[in-house]
């Protein structure tokens, strides 16, 4: 059954004040994914992945933070990090994928 407005909203206000002092990226970025898609009812195992393993156009290896096919690619990073990087990797990541997985 699909949530009403007022409950993605009533869950939305407790994710973000529940993660409001977060800031540790890999303790914490698949439990905040997971709470994340959670306000909307969405459950990991029919949407997204964790970790998904990409070569990237340097021939290397990475490992996409969080992917759900054909929508996004997210880099987690710790609070205060640039954000810089985390963009550019997930252009690289871009490579690795396959033409019908790759997020709009």
């Amino acid at each position: 059954m699909p949530l009403s407005w007022n409950e993605i909203r009533d869950r939305a206000t407790r994710f973000a004040n529940d993660w409001k002092d977060a800031g540790y990226e890999r303790g914490e970025a698949q439990t905040f994914w997971n709470e994340f898609f959670g306000i909307f009812g969405m459950h990991r195992s029919r949407v997204y992945t964790f970790e998904r393993r990409v070569e990237k156009l340097n021939g290397g290896a990475g490992y996409i933070d969080c992917f759900w096919p054909v929508m996004m690619i997210a880099e987690h990073k710790s609070r205060g990090k640039p954000l810089d990087r985390a963009h550019v990797q997930a252009l690289d990541y871009l490579h690795g994928l396959k033409n019908r997985e790759q997020p709009r």
